[in-house]
């Protein structure tokens, strides 16, 4: 992986905190948000090579379906970003919603699998 690729790593689980060391391996720099409120935020800034988030699916959303649909809306323009998704199995068809309406490149389930991450991430080199 060639030096300069950045990812921004949007955590809204704490236990996605350990992946930071392996897209550091991988050559990535890393900026790490805690809220998608920040992660647009940071957006508006700087153009990431990838995104990688936590999805997670609430029935109480009145607008919307997972807490990610505002990221990826600002996402969306960013056509040389790839976009890394995280979900739990059980929430598949919320996810099979949000992807009928946004673009995301891979989405891997949790408890995310190393080797699995470092393929994906590898591919995108």
């Amino acid at each position: 992986m060639s030096q300069g690729k950045t990812l921004l790593a949007v955590i809204e689980f704490l236990a996605h905190t350990q992946l930071k060391p392996l897209y550091e391996r991988l050559g990535y720099a890393v900026t790490q948000e805690f809220t998608v409120r920040k992660a647009i935020a940071h957006l508006r800034k700087a153009r990431p090579d990838v995104i990688a988030a936590d999805f997670f699916f609430q029935p109480e959303f009145r607008d919307r379906v997972s807490n990610l649909e505002s990221l990826l809306a600002a996402a969306q323009p960013l056509k040389d970003t790839r976009i890394l998704i995280y979900y739990d199995p059980a929430h598949q068809s919320a996810l099979d919603k949000v992807r009928q309406r946004f673009r995301i490149d891979a989405a891997l389930t949790t408890p995310v699998q190393l080797p699995e991450l470092e393929r994906v991430l590898q591919t995108w080199a």
